[in-house]
């Protein structure tokens, strides 16, 4: 299971996503949704919104096309 090390200020989000393999990476996406479900209005109120769901869209992607690039032709 992927953990968000949310204090640390020295290993950003967008390097956690990185480090994740495919299945932890949706896992977390998963997780992620659930919880702003849970959290619904309250999701609102936070001074600091993480656009999880854009950062890891666009590691799936990059990681789709870096994997579409090594196919031999």
């Amino acid at each position: 299971m992927a953990h968000f090390l949310p204090q640390s200020s020295n290993f950003p989000l967008e390097e956690q996503i990185k480090t994740l393999a495919d299945d932890e990476l949706l896992d977390f996406w998963e997780e992620a949704q659930h919880l702003e479900k849970f959290l619904g209005d309250e999701m609102n109120d936070l001074d600091t919104t993480v656009e999880y769901e854009r950062l890891i869209l666009l590691e799936l992607q990059f990681r789709s096309c870096r994997r579409s690039l090594r196919l031999p032709a």
